[in-house]
C-alpha cells in the first residue's frame, strides 16, 4: 500500500470535505481517503502510486486546486 499527502487549496467546510473525498475515491486503486480540513492535506492510500495528474484532475472537478504532494 502507499500513502501520499496532497496539498488541496481553497477547502473551507465540511461539503468541500465530502466533494474532494467523492471525488478521490472513485479513482482506480484508492483504497481511503481521508482529509484535514485545517491544513488542507488530503491523504490518500492506494494499492499502488497514483498518477499526479489523476489526483489533480479528480479534485479539479471537485471544485479545488492541487498545488502539491509528498509521500508519507
Amino acid at each position: 500500500m502507499v500513502k501520499d499527502v496532497y496539498e488541496v487549496k481553497g477547502m473551507t467546510c465540511g461539503h468541500c470535505v465530502a466533494a474532494v473525498t467523492a471525488e478521490v475515491e472513485g479513482l482506480a486503486g484508492v483504497e481511503s481517503v481521508q482529509v484535514d480540513l485545517a491544513s488542507g492535506e488530503v491523504t490518500v492510500a492506494s494499492e499502488r502510486q497514483l498518477a499526479y495528474d489523476d489526483v489533480a484532475a479528480a479534485v479539479d472537478e471537485a471544485g479545488y486546486e492541487l498545488t502539491g504532494r509528498h509521500e508519507r
